[in-house]
């Protein structure tokens, strides 16, 4: 088969996510030799992350708006050359006030990756949905990578040049992208970016019934996939009974299976429609975690994890619905309206878990996730069922 252009363009894309997720998660394995060397406790370091992930929430916009105005080529090679630089920041910073501020930027810099780059797939793909599951094999790449390198990086060397591997791969990444993907025209090079950020505009995009249905249930299965992914291994051992290391290992198999499955998600999208394939994805991540909860035993983990890890890669279906519904025009700043609108609500994914964890116990945290699921597959249902047309 010829290799053709546009499979750089989403290889270089993957590999630029790859890198600024690596960046982000780089950190968490290193959070006890941050704390000693600092002389902080684990609250405080923990708002430093919080900042980190917020900022690249709150970046999803402005990427939109930038990729519009200068070209999504430009705002790629922004966010990986700055996550560059901010890792190489991290790892120096003498004083933990420069670290906060450092990692806060990063998260920025990384957020503004996403939109633009799904943008320029949309410029170059016409089967969006496998182009967006090839894409976020980056991000489910790195949460298996990146874990286990920082840890026997800092075991090592210690946590500095842990966190300084961020740097060590997107600066190479950085340069391919400069080499191989050529330079777009910007959907608005002419208009002031303050004319883009009007209400009226915005929520024009937001109001459309389409979209706003498509923000709902982004959000419920953001803050689903968040929740999990910030409490998967302690579960696993306070819930389940095993050790940290076993319990790492099947943290690791829930990347690995979500990179192999979410290009084929994304191709039943395509094929099938998003809805019927989001609504599957919706059943298969409720039936994980009722495994997880309820079955005992090998059988229950190993079933619960092919299905939650299934089931969790539901925005592979559930992102080309915002850009079915956009005009050519609306899909920059829209795309990135939309991702920055529900990637908040999911930051609260981890403080609810470990709420009701601690409040009512692990099986009726996820319970609780459950039933937020089970929601978003009857309104997909009933919306289909009689044709509501959102």
């Amino acid at each position: 088969m010829r290799w053709r252009y546009r499979y750089t363009v989403l290889t270089l894309c993957t590999f630029a996510f790859f890198a600024t997720m690596v960046a982000r998660l780089a950190v968490s394995p290193v959070v006890p030799a941050i704390t000693d060397d600092f002389a902080i406790g684990n609250t405080v370091v923990g708002i430093a992350l919080t900042g980190m992930w917020m900022a690249y929430a709150l970046m999803q916009f402005p990427s939109g708006l930038l990729a519009d105005r200068f070209g999504e080529r430009s705002i790629v090679l922004l966010s990986v050359g700055g996550t560059t630089v901010m890792s190489l920041l991290l790892a120096v910073s003498p004083y933990y006030a420069l670290f906060v501020v450092s990692i806060v930027v990063l998260g920025g810099v990384a957020g503004l990756h996403y939109s633009a780059a799904t943008t320029l797939l949309g410029r170059t793909y016409d089967n969006l949905g496998f182009a967006i599951g090839v894409h976020t094999i980056g991000s489910s790449a790195a949460g298996l990578v990146a874990p286990i390198a920082a840890a026997w990086i800092s075991v090592r060397y210690g946590w500095r040049p842990a966190v300084a591997i961020g740097a060590a791969i997107a600066a190479p990444i950085f340069l391919l992208f400069v080499w191989r993907v050529r330079p777009v025209d910007p959907h608005r090079p002419e208009q002031p970016l303050r004319e883009r950020v009007q209400l009226a505009e915005l929520a024009n995009v937001l109001g459309k019934p389409e979209i706003a249905f498509t923000v709902g249930i982004a959000s419920v299965g953001a803050f689903v996939w968040q929740g999990t992914a910030s409490f998967l291994p302690t579960f696993l051992v306070e819930y389940r009974g095993m050790s940290s290391t076993m319990a790492g290992g099947v943290f690791s198999a829930y990347f690995v299976v979500q990179s192999i499955v979410k290009p084929g998600i994304g191709s039943l999208s395509d094929r099938f429609g998003r809805d019927v394939t989001t609504f599957g994805c919706m059943v298969f991540s409720v039936a994980g975690l009722a495994f997880f909860v309820a079955v005992p035993g090998l059988v229950g983990v190993a079933v619960g994890l092919v299905l939650i890890a299934n089931g969790l890669s539901w925005a592979v279906a559930v992102e080309p619905r915002f850009l079915d519904n956009m005009t050519e025009g609306e899909r920059g700043a829209g795309f990135g309206l939309v991702r920055t609108t529900y990637l908040t609500v999911a930051s609260l994914g981890s403080v609810a878990v470990g709420f009701f964890a601690d409040a009512f116990g692990w099986a009726v945290s996820f319970g609780m996730l459950m039933v937020l699921l089970a929601v978003v597959a009857v309104a997909l249902a009933v919306n289909w069922a009689f044709e509501l047309g959102y």
